[in-house]
This record gives C-alpha cells, structure tokens and sequence, in this order.
C-alpha cells in the first residue's frame, strides 16, 4: 500500500517506497543469567532469534540486578531488538 502525504494526497498522487527501502520493527526483550549481563544479553538474542526472523540490531538499553539478602542473584539486560518488518 503507497504512504501518502497531505501534499500528495490531495493531488491525488500516491508516494512509494523503492525496492531498497525497507521497514524494521523494533520490540524490548529482557534477558537473565546467572553469570553476567554479557550473557543475559546474549540469552534474550538467542531466545527472540527462535521466533523472530532477520533480526538486525541489538542495542543494550538497560543492566540490573536480582539482590537477595545482600547477594546478587541474577544479572538482567533490557535490549532492544529490530527485524525487518514483513506485514
């Protein structure tokens, strides 16, 4: 389906993405370990990666920690995951 702006629109004329152009969808994923936010990173990749397809980037958006009774428990990174986007 053509995108339209208000200009275009109004005459009638549609605009068109070009056959290089494409759309990414962009969701959140939090990944846990019990080693390292290196590794809890690497999880929510390996997770998403089942039942998403071509994922492009992964960016690190957040680090936090499970503490109990004064120990770390558990290490969690928030990531930010885009694929490209197939209606």
């Amino acid at each position: 389906m053509p995108i339209r702006s208000s200009k275009t629109a109004k005459a009638g004329k549609a605009i068109s993405a070009s056959k290089g152009d494409s759309v990414y969808k962009v969701i959140e994923v939090i990944g846990t370990s019990t080693v390292s936010w290196e590794q809890a990173a690497i999880n929510a990749v390996k997770v998403a990666s089942q039942s998403l397809r071509d994922l492009r980037i992964a960016e690190v958006v957040k680090q936090d920690m499970v503490v109990e009774k004064g120990k770390v428990t558990a290490f969690r990174t928030r990531v930010m995951l885009s694929f490209k986007y197939s209606g």
